[in-house]
C-alpha cells in the first residue's frame, strides 16, 4: 500500500483536498481529528495532560504559544496517535491511502509512516481569509522542501483544486 501525506499550511487546503478523496473513495486519516478522538476515548489521558502540562484541559490551546506545553504534549499523545494510525493502516484493504497531517513532515515521529508527500498550499493572503488563525498558527509550522514530492498551489475555487488532485492521481 501506499500511504500519501497531505500536508500544507493552515487554510492551504489541505482538508478541502482530503474530503475531495474521500468522497472518490480513498481511505483518509486525519490526525486532527483523530487525535481529538483519544482525548475522549483513551482513559485517563486528559487528566494525564492536566497532571504533565500543568494546565486544565480546556486551556490546552496556549500551545500554540508556549512551546514547553506544545512539546510536553506532543510527547504524551503522538505515540497514541501513531498506535492508532498504524491500527487503522493495518485494517485496510486499499493499494492507496492518505493521512491528512500539518505537521507530520517536521516530527520524526512519524517517519516511515508515509511514501509521499503531497504539500497543498495557498499565498498567505488567501489562507488568512479562510481561516482567522492562520497568521498565528502558520508561522509554527514548517515543510521541508527537500521532503516534499509533489506541490499544489491552491489559489483559486475548490473546483479548481479538485481538478489539480485528479490530475496528481493519475501520476501515482
Amino acid at each position: 500500500m501506499t500511504v500519501v501525506l497531505v500536508t500544507g499550511p493552515i487554510g492551504g487546503g489541505k482538508s478541502t483536498a482530503c474530503r475531495y478523496l474521500e468522497s472518490l473513495g480513498y481511505p483518509v486519516y486525519d490526525c486532527d481529528s483523530r487525535c481529538k478522538a483519544l482525548y475522549g476515548s483513551v482513559p485517563g489521558l486528559k487528566g494525564r495532560i492536566e497532571a504533565e502540562l500543568g494546565i486544565p484541559f480546556a486551556e490546552l490551546g496556549r500551545i500554540f504559544s508556549e512551546p514547553e506545553l506544545r512539546e510536553k504534549l506532543e510527547s504524551i499523545v503522538y505515540p497514541l496517535l501513531l498506535k492508532d494510525f498504524t491500527d487503522w493502516k493495518a485494517s485496510l484493504d486499499s493499494p492507496l491511502a492518505f493521512v491528512e497531517s500539518a505537521i507530520a513532515l517536521e516530527k520524526p515521529v512519524f517517519d516511515g509512516t508515509y511514501d509521499t508527500v503531497l504539500l497543498i498550499t495557498a499565498p498567505a493572503s488567501i489562507r488568512a481569509l479562510r481561516n482567522p488563525e492562520a497568521p498565528v498558527r502558520g508561522a509554527l509550522q514548517r515543510f521541508p522542501r527537500a521532503k516534499v514530492n509533489r506541490t499544489i498551489r491552491n489559489g483559486s475555487t475548490p473546483e479548481a483544486l479538485y481538478r489539480k488532485i485528479d490530475n496528481y492521481l493519475k501520476t501515482i
